[in-house]
């Protein structure tokens, strides 16, 4: 059996940049076992597969250890192959997710993300990440992921935190933001426990920092910079309890898989 792939850099301008991602069309489902190895055998922080359904496109997302309920980078992703590459025509295209519908649009040359909000609640600092990182957060809350404020810009920058510690949380991973000079806001994401020890850019990481940033700073719409080191900026809009994640994508390499027969 042979599955075209792609990789694309999601919230990117330029190849190695950003976030990659692989993106497998299928007419339909493989089996979980065989999604996993693919994934597995990528060693991308997500591999996304989807398949059209009544008009529709079911994605599914997997790291290389596990599949996840959401993503917003692999969505993007998605999405670039679906209306650059495969010549769908529409204004938009609705996904069906483990969180729910999911739609994407094109604007302004930029890929527009409609997904959930996230409610975050605040909570105490759990032992093994305020042992994980050397600086304390200022605030901590919790939601999808744990979300650590921090005094200021340099402290996210520069956090090194004990990857080991963190693969033992109670969550998809920890968030760290910080109010930013030249941004509204800058963040990093670490998901060890889940095969990535530091994301480049983590489009879902957005509908919980919205939730906080909103109240902090007052406003709805905010342009964010994700610090890792290939680094990725993202507009994204709070609308009533959505959150519009956008950025640009960039594609840089298709192929083909060769499975066994009888995969």
């Amino acid at each position: 059996m042979k599955l075209k792939i792609y990789q694309v850099d999601a919230f990117a301008q330029n190849v190695f940049e950003g976030n990659p991602a692989a993106v497998i069309p299928l007419e339909s489902w493989l089996d979980d076992c065989t999604m996993q190895k693919i994934a597995m055998e990528n060693n991308l922080s997500e591999t996304a597969f989807f398949v059209k359904e009544n008009g529709h496109y079911h994605i599914r997302w997997f790291t290389p250890l596990s599949e996840v309920d959401m993503c917003g980078h692999a969505t993007l992703t998605s999405a670039f192959v679906l209306f650059e590459l495969l010549g769908v025509v529409e204004k938009e295209i609705l996904f069906d997710s483990k969180s729910g519908g999911l739609r994407v649009r094109r604007e302004k040359g930029r890929f527009v993300m409609d997904f959930p909000l996230q409610k975050i609640v605040e909570c105490k600092v759990p032992e093994a990440i305020s042992e994980a990182f050397e600086i304390k957060p200022k605030a901590c809350y919790q939601a999808m992921d744990y979300l650590l404020v921090f005094e200021n810009e340099a402290e996210v920058m520069h956090a090194e935190p004990n990857l080991e510690l963190l693969k033992t949380i109670d969550a998809r991973g920890v968030i760290i933001t910080a109010k930013s000079s030249q941004y509204d806001f800058v963040c990093r994401f670490f998901a060890p426990k889940y095969g990535i020890d530091e994301d480049p850019v983590t489009g879902s990481a957005f509908t919980q920092l919205v939730s906080y940033w909103s109240d902090i700073l007052h406003q709805k719409s905010f342009n964010a910079k994700q610090l890792s080191r290939r680094g990725g900026e993202v507009w994204c809009t709070l609308k009533g309890d959505r959150v519009e994640i956008e950025g640009y994508a960039v594609k840089y390499m298709e192929g083909v898989i060769e499975l066994p027969n009888g995969r």
